[in-house]
């Protein structure tokens, strides 16, 4: 039994082999078929591939730490803020009463003036709890990670740093250990270098930063306030068994035991938890996802389109195939071979395939914007070889399936009576039936497409509140010296340097800022209006977004003024401390008077603020924001009216707005040498211009629209070459009838119009399904859009008159070829 089994087994392969074999000479034989069918099919599992690959490396492969699944980001929920920073008292309390994890680490972002080491530089850096890393799980490369003892306030500076930082500026020595740099003019000691595997991008932290320093260091007595909360966030591990609604449980209990405990700075504040691979990538999920859908529509247009070929093919092998029935061969083994021949066609398509899809991804990853999660991870791994494989299998057998079928049920006694001829009438169906499809899934595609351009058009028009073009920020890293100088040192330096590059050729205003960058900040604060009573805590303040400006600001941003007047220079510190408000808060809360010489309260501010102006809203959160459901209320605060302390924190690097009639690049080298000129250790960076600043807020729909629009593209373009296959293919087996109709007088307009109206109801039927599938699918985008329903009727209609219009001139060559038949040579036509 077992011998003849193994028989059996080798026989199965050898057949196999033989059709392997002879569907590798059968497409030799054919080459413009093959290459053809190759290209198309090519192009459809290689974007595919293209697109899973992103999609695998940002959402489906897990994160390259520990259990993964254990990790969490936790948040401090405010009464208009879901995702709030945490307060330093209120997150070593979390530390220690809660029962869920294993640890708790805190972590906010900081940049340090780097010098002594060559040229003075600004690098990227986050202030982080000892156990920040040992929770991740992250090793380090050389060296170690934070003590307890170390995350102490007056322990000994020490820092950890990036290997890149290790790599650009100790030349990748093994003696960084316990070498000594200085950040904003204090030491530290590099105990160890962080590995170049090591990729966490959350709110609060940057992918790129350089430097990592313990946060119990840090000296600044709101650290240890609990009303502060200075931009931090936590994350978490989850203890063995612990699921995330039993952590977010516990920590409601947490929460509200210090609501009790110090109900004027935490009634009303909770926590909020996600699990750390959702929080990194749940923003640009969506447009993945969509993304992954479209594509997969091309693919199976491709598929559509070489199941045409082969249709078209197989018609002229009937006589073929009856010949190998007649000789013995069964349905079965010929239907095998056909769907041999096919899978053999779909290995070549996605060989070729997987070079296009390594030319794309390159491609793809040059316009993805710039934070996207994970990027590093995107690459043709075994995971996408083994989904190129699956789909390539999967395409063979769709589209070498009803060639396959069509052979299997056909007369072939017939056939060979007829001498290969046959009646193609079934065929002409069934191509009529794949064009209507590929026409469907073309406007599917498109209609979304048209959907995403129309919204990021939207977006382009939407007025953010100010004029981005021409204006320039950057931030100035004064000498390590000025930290710890008095308020009014720090102050004559600031007006020192405005006046300087107020004073540069082309420069038509400046202002210096405590990072009052629109779309780029969210400092929030707390305030309440004189005359009302101080709410007994936090939660029953009023909420709104501060800027700290100099009286240039509103000039460089033109800002423009409704009521009242602007900052001015007599508003310096000596001054009545004053305040300009934007019309969201002015509307808000001062909607039944006029806000002007009334009088507001912020939280740490121990003088009442005058209300000497409104000025326009500004877009902070993006142009999409909607200000009904998002905090937009903004104040204006003078620079030069802050409190000692609060100068003094800022004497180390100050933020500049500048607004300039000159191209960026000629301005930005006197900006340069003016700086440079006042003083050896100051240095510019983080320059960028407010166009840019836009853009990047519009990256990912950007990056949807390019990619959906050329996926709409390609299946456009595959749907005309389908139509024109078929009808082509309809003229070559009509050309007899064409011939006798035109002996019998009918006129060259109405074969054309006889073919045009062949294409033209293929047409129409594939626009007529693709209207119904586009209505229910595009739904599923309504979120990504702006501006613009998922079901607009301007971008519906204009579609299909656009694939109708491509579909006809697809059909006119042959029809125009039709109607120049010569009836003689027709009438002999078989």
């Amino acid at each position: 039994m077992e011998e003849r089994a193994s028989f059996d087994r080798g026989q199965r392969m050898e057949i196999l082999l033989e059709d392997v074999r002879y569907g590798i000479r059968m497409l030799r034989k054919s080459p413009g078929f093959t290459a053809i069918a190759l290209l198309t099919l090519a192009l459809g599992i290689g974007a595919n591939t293209a697109v899973f690959s992103i999609v695998n490396g940002v959402l489906l492969s897990p994160l390259v730490f520990p259990d993964p699944d254990k990790l969490v980001v936790l948040f401090e929920s405010k009464p208009n803020f879901k995702e709030g920073s945490i307060s330093y008292p209120n997150f070593l309390d979390w530390q220690r009463e809660n029962h869920a994890f294993t640890a708790i680490a805190a972590y906010r972002p900081d940049s340090f003036t780097l010098t002594g080491a060559g040229q003075g530089e600004q690098v990227l850096g986050e202030m982080v709890s000892a156990d920040f890393f040992s929770i991740l799980g992250v090793k380090p490369l050389m060296g170690r990670m934070f003590t307890s003892q170390e995350d102490q306030l007056g322990a000994g500076h020490v820092a950890l740093v990036s290997s890149g930082f290790w790599r650009r500026k100790f030349g990748s020595s093994p003696d960084i250990l316990g070498s000594r740099m200085v950040l904003n003019g204090e030491g530290y000691t590099i105990i160890g270098v962080i590995p170049a595997s090591f990729h966490l991008l959350l709110p609060n932290f940057h992918d790129n930063n350089e430097v990592f320093v313990p946060v119990g260091q840090w000296s600044d007595p709101d650290l240890r306030d609990r009303s502060y909360a200075l931009g931090m966030k936590a994350i978490g591990r989850l203890k063995p068994g612990v699921t995330l609604d039993q952590a977010r449980a516990d920590m409601d209990a947490v929460t509200r035991n210090l609501a009790a405990a110090f109900p004027q700075t935490d009634a009303g504040e909770g926590a909020t938890l996600a699990p750390l691979k959702q929080r990194m990538t749940g923003d640009i999920a969506p447009f993945l996802l969509m993304l992954l859908a479209a594509v997969c529509f091309v693919l199976l247009i491709s598929c559509v389109n070489v199941a045409n070929l082969l249709l078209a093919r197989s018609t002229g092998r009937t006589r073929e195939f009856a010949i190998r029935a007649a000789l013995g061969a069964s349905r079965g083994r010929v239907v095998r071979q056909l769907l041999t021949e096919s899978i053999l066609l779909a290995f070549g398509g996605a060989a070729l395939g997987l070079v296009l899809a390594a030319w794309g991804t390159r491609a793809a990853l040059a316009i993805l914007p710039v934070d996207l999660p994970r990027a590093e991870e995107i690459k043709l791994d075994s995971h996408v070889l083994i989904f190129t494989m699956v789909v390539s299998i999967l395409a063979g057998v769709l589209f070498g399936l009803a060639p396959a079928l069509k052979t299997a049920r056909s007369n072939l006694q017939e056939t060979l009576k007829e001498g290969g001829r046959g009646t193609s009438a079934a065929h002409h169906r069934v191509q009529g039936v794949f064009v209507i499809i590929e026409m469907a899934m073309a406007l599917v595609l498109l209609i979304g497409a048209g959907l995403m351009i129309r919204s990021l058009l939207l977006l382009w028009k939407v007025d953010p509140g100010f004029n981005p073009h021409h204006v320039l920020t950057f931030s100035v890293a004064l000498p390590s010296s000025a930290n710890g100088i008095n308020a009014d040192a720090a102050r004559s330096a600031f007006r020192q340097l405005h006046d300087k590059l107020a004073s540069i050729s082309g420069a038509k205003a400046v202002s210096l800022s405590d990072g009052s960058i629109p779309m780029d900040s969210d400092d929030e604060s707390l305030f309440w209006i004189e005359g009302q009573t101080r709410p007994a805590n936090d939660k029953d303040m009023n909420w709104t977004l501060r800027y700290i400006v100099d009286p240039g600001y509103f000039d460089a941003m033109t800002i423009p003024l409704k009521r009242g007047r602007l900052l001015t220079t007599q508003d310096s510190e000596q001054a009545s401390p004053v305040v300009v408000v934007d019309e969201s808060l002015a509307d808000k809360y001062f909607s039944q008077q006029d806000p002007l010489g009334r009088h507001i309260y912020v939280k740490g501010i121990d003088r009442p603020l005058e209300i000497v102006g409104v000025v326009g809203h500004v877009k902070q959160f993006g142009l999409e924001a909607d200000d009904k459901e998002t905090l937009h209320a903004q104040l204006y605060e003078p620079f030069m009216q802050l409190a000692d302390k609060e100068v003094q924190q800022t004497a180390g690097s100050v933020d500049v707005v500048l607004r300039s009639d000159e191209t960026h690049g000629a301005i930005l080298d006197s900006i340069r040498n003016t700086v440079a000129a006042m003083n050896g250790q100051q240095f510019v960076y983080n320059i960028r211009t407010f166009d840019q600043i836009i853009s990047k807020s519009l990256a990912a729909q950007r990056f949807s629209m390019i990619l959906l629009g050329a996926f709409a593209a390609l299946a456009l373009a595959l749907a005309s070459i389908g139509i024109y296959g078929v009808i082509s293919y309809v003229v070559g087996q009509r050309t007899h009838e064409i011939g006798i109709r035109m002996a019998l007088g009918a006129e060259r307009l109405h074969i054309l119009r006889l073919i045009l109206g062949r294409g033209g109801m293929l047409a129409l039927a594939g626009v007529g399904v693709g209207l119904a599938v586009a209505l229910v699918l595009t739904r599923l985008m309504a979120s990504l859009l702006y501006g613009v329903r998922a079901t607009d009727p301007m971008t519906f209609a204009g579609v299909a008159m656009l694939l109708i219009l491509v579909a006809i001139v697809a059909c006119y060559i042959p029809a125009q070829r039709a109607a120049k038949i010569d009836p003689l040579v027709a009438l002999r036509y078989e």
